[in-house]
């Protein structure tokens, strides 16, 4: 099961009244337990799960940045693209906060931000006014997540670049790799 260091257990309520997708008890179910965006300081977290699980194991892992590439072209830049740079944002992810504060440490300057809701799937239209908005804020490029850029549909007009962010999760504790982690997982 994964739990989110930012926001472990949401507002303890389930969708549709709170985020959860499933009450944090179901993780007496779980053989491991990921702690994603680990800042690793953890320790009242794991004692919060052990409550409902003192047998899993627990592994803590980040979100990883490793590039920026163009959503239609696939041209990539490295992150230091984003320094001193005007960017808007584009997203429909869970937690879009945790993205727009990423691309403000990677040195951008976030002129705009727009969200949607998680697994949004997104219009041609919605993709054109983001452009027009964006560049009202004189933004330089748009910012999106990899996770939605999978879900834009082709545009017409490409006058503003929309880049998304290659990620990949890196392992802070609990496993040396992520192959370590399969091994953890599907050999016990």
């Amino acid at each position: 099961m994964l739990v989110d260091r930012q926001q472990p257990f949401g507002n303890e309520r389930l969708l549709p009244r709170g985020t959860l997708r499933e009450p944090p008890s179901h993780l007496a179910r779980a053989n491991t337990i990921f702690i994603t965006k680990s800042d690793g300081d953890t320790e009242e977290l794991r004692r919060r799960i052990a409550q409902f699980n003192p047998n899993a194991g627990i592994i803590e892992c980040i979100h990883h940045p490793l590039y920026l590439e163009d959503v239609f072209t696939g041209q990539r830049f490295g992150l230091d693209f984003l320094k001193g740079r005007r960017v808007a944002s584009l997203s429909g992810i869970a937690q879009p906060e945790s993205f727009e504060q990423s691309l403000v440490r990677m040195g951008a300057e976030l002129v705009y931000a727009r969200k949607f809701a998680d697994h949004h799937r997104f219009t041609q239209q919605e993709i054109l006014n983001v452009i027009n908005r964006s560049k009202k804020k004189q933004a330089e490029a748009i910012v999106t997540t990899q996770k939605d850029a999978v879900r834009f549909p082709k545009i017409d007009r490409r006058d503003l670049s929309i880049y998304f962010m290659r990620v990949e999760i890196k392992i802070l504790r609990g496993a040396d790799d992520f192959q370590d982690c399969v091994r953890k997982i599907c050999f016990r």
